[in-house]
């Protein structure tokens, strides 16, 4: 009997190719919710998922086979890792897959805000040509401090490389890691210096809220932030303050912490205050969540996962 991989959510389609290559029989449920699948997990071995639907205890407790789970993406934070450590099930993510398009994404974001693309964009498309309204800040020479440094961080690191700026990096689970165009340093180096602040950190109980007025009042220079990581590490009411007070000059967010409302659904007179402040701002680049979310990344996502699985159950 072959055994049997279950997709929660869809995911390109060389992934499903590539476990039924390596004998695996491969099942689909995109829609059933967590009751209606929970009566169905008796012989699944692996899990694919993205972002759908949270995998618990009770999930992996119905699934008495269950050996691995697989993220097709960069965090594992709707997982409970602790219980699937508990019952020796393996939890796989594939952050390598999407760190070039991140990478690439937070570089446009910011060359985007410095250089008042998306605004000057817009006035010529309305008739107006402002040039000296339009002027832009070079990041060459600025200081850009980069806070976690895994495949995001030093994906983003390697583009800044040209720029001929300073490239700061602060990682609390590191020491030494640092290429030599990177000053590793600690946080209130950071504070010191940072003209630009990019984060690159994973969401979990510890990091909510982790940019809020208090952290950001730490710095001694106005900043320019970035977040292409997890909405939900930043109190965006907060930063709506500290871009008025000029606490912070400007922002780049490919995340939200709403994202879980699902805006796209959510009519604009809705939409919490702060983030209609935000969308009125000037000095705010904004996406959906898209960062890593490209063609190229969409398979290489899939390639990495499965060769990260094969290689965890000795296949």
């Amino acid at each position: 009997m072959k055994s049997k991989i279950l997709f929660l959510d869809s995911t390109h389609p060389i992934l499903y190719e590539k476990f039924k290559e390596l004998g695996f029989e491969v099942l689909y449920e995109f829609d059933k919710t967590k009751k209606e699948l929970i009566h169905q997990l008796k012989d699944i071995e692996g899990l694919i998922i993205r972002s759908r639907m949270k995998i618990d205890a009770e999930i992996m407790q119905n699934a008495p086979s269950l050996k691995f789970i697989g993220r097709v993406g960069s965090g594992l934070e709707n997982i409970d890792l602790e219980y699937a450590k508990s019952k020796g099930i393996y939890c796989i993510n594939s952050p390598e897959g999407n760190r070039d398009a991140v990478a690439e994404h937070t570089m446009g974001m910011l060359l985007c805000l410095k250089n008042n693309i998306l605004k000057s964009d817009q006035e010529v498309r309305n008739g107006l040509w402002l040039r000296e309204e339009n002027r832009g800040i070079e990041i060459s020479g600025k200081t850009i401090a980069i806070i976690g440094f895994g495949n995001m961080g030093s994906a983003f690191a390697q583009r800044l490389k040209g720029f001929d700026c300073t490239v700061l990096a602060y990682d609390k689970f590191k020491t030494n890691y640092a290429p030599e165009s990177v000053k590793e340093t600690t946080l209130d180096d950071i504070y010191e210096n940072a003209d630009m602040v990019s984060y690159h950190i994973p969401y979990n109980q510890e990091n909510h809220y982790l940019i809020n007025t208090n952290q950001i009042d730490l710095f001694k220079k106005p900043i320019t932030l970035l977040n292409t990581s997890r909405g939900k590490i930043l109190n965006t009411q907060d930063l709506v303050t500290a871009l008025k007070n000029g606490k912070v000059n400007g922002a780049c967010l490919d995340v939200l912490e709403y994202e879980s409302v699902n805006l796209q659904n959510l009519e604009k007179a809705q939409w919490p205050e702060a983030m209609s402040q935000l969308t009125r701002m000037q000095n705010v680049v904004l996406s959906s969540h898209i960062a890593g979310w490209t063609h190229e990344s969409n398979i290489k996502l899939s390639l990495f996962l499965v060769e990260k699985i094969k290689k965890a159950l000795s296949l």
